[in-house]
């Protein structure tokens, strides 16, 4: 590496597709990538810890110990405030700003090589900071997209709502503000307790429709791990979901079939370990408006002890416990009974689908 630790300092309000590609782009560049998070005033909602959370979130990987890295490139992210460590006001001038980051990096023995930023202000900044500067896609033509029109977009502004697209901000991150990025192909989700049979009607279902289904990464997650899962893995499965939902979409064709979505996963986040992460039951709470239809499979086909699944008897509690969930959640659903054939044509009779070139 061209440099041992590089330094990104940012609002991050809300962390979107540029600030990702800033990120993405120094991490290639240095041993380390440090990143500061704040803002004065700031979001009184979703605060600098707050926001320095989600970065980390989408940075984790499957082995949380080694901590958010893009790439293979280490992140530390670090949210500051006014109150703990004296954030000055947005609106002082640039020396103050200045001063205040390197008295700071000085007193917590950080010397960094490099700064990256999209700004103007970089090369100064870098310069008091006795560092190299890199400029990264300042014109935003990479990623055509800025926090103060997501703000206006977020806070229900029509004008700005094309940057609520997925190009523009992970769907994980719109759903902590209770937006959903716009799709080009609606997505149907499959509901059920263990071994229901949803897995298998996934897959019949791509079949019938002539399109893509997405599995369910938390039972990936679960049997790599085997059987072992952490507290904090429930909300990297929910947001796993959703990129593996958005990798699917360029292939399906009129529907994207999906086995299971957050709300389960939040429902087994409160079942095995009583808690639930906020940004977990965001991602919950925005069910309703992410899938066209929700179906949830009748626990009435065969029990098939797998290995990995908990006794038969629980199958009907954890039925009851995801009908519970979706009408607190004032999700509309449909039941499936039968067998895998019947499911189809009740899903397809539901969709007004009838032959593929009608889901087409």
């Amino acid at each position: 590496m061209p440099f041992s630790l590089g330094l990104v300092v940012g609002k991050f309000w809300p962390p979107h597709r540029g600030h990702q590609l800033l990120l993405e782009t120094a991490a290639a560049q240095v041993a380390e990538l440090l990143v500061l998070v704040y803002a004065h005033p700031d979001d009184a909602v979703h605060p600098a810890p707050t926001r320095a959370a989600w970065l980390r979130e989408l940075y984790r990987g499957d082995d949380l110990a080694q901590g958010p890295r893009a790439g293979t490139t280490p992140l530390r992210i670090i949210a500051l405030t006014a109150e703990a460590d004296g954030v000055p006001p947005d609106a002082a001038d640039d020396h103050t700003h200045r001063e205040f980051v390197r008295q700071w990096l000085a007193s917590h023995g950080y010397r960094p090589e490099v700064v990256f930023s999209s700004e103007a202000y970089g090369p100064g900044f870098a310069a008091h900071l006795g560092a190299a500067h890199v400029l990264v896609d300042e014109p935003r033509q990479q990623v055509p997209v800025s926090g103060t029109g997501l703000r206006a977009a977020l806070a229900a502004d029509a004008t700005y709502y094309h940057l609520l697209d997925s190009r523009y901000l992970h769907p994980f991150i719109a759903a902590q503000y209770g937006a959903v990025p716009p799709t080009a192909v609606p997505r149907l989700v499959l509901l059920g307790a263990e071994s229901s049979g949803k897995t298998t009607l996934a897959t019949a279902l791509a079949e019938a429709l002539g399109t893509a289904w997405v599995p369910e990464y938390g039972r990936t997650l679960h049997e790599q791990k085997h059987g072992a899962l952490a507290y904090e893995d429930l909300l990297y499965i929910g947001r796993r979901q959703l990129e593996l939902e958005d990798a699917a979409a360029p292939q399906a064709h009129g529907w994207l079939v999906c086995d299971t979505n957050a709300a389960t996963t939040a429902l087994y986040s409160y079942y095995y370990f009583h808690r639930c992460d906020p940004a977990l039951q965001a991602l919950a709470r925005v069910c309703g408006a992410r899938y066209a239809h929700t179906f949830v499979c009748l626990p009435t086909v065969p029990f098939e002890q797998d290995g990995w699944r908990g006794p038969e008897a629980l199958r009907q509690f954890q039925h009851g416990a995801i009908l519970m969930q979706l009408e607190l959640l004032g999700i509309p659903y449909t039941l499936l009974d039968g067998s895998v054939a019947e499911r189809v044509a009740q899903v397809r009779a539901a969709l007004g689908v009838t032959s593929v070139e009608d889901s087409v």
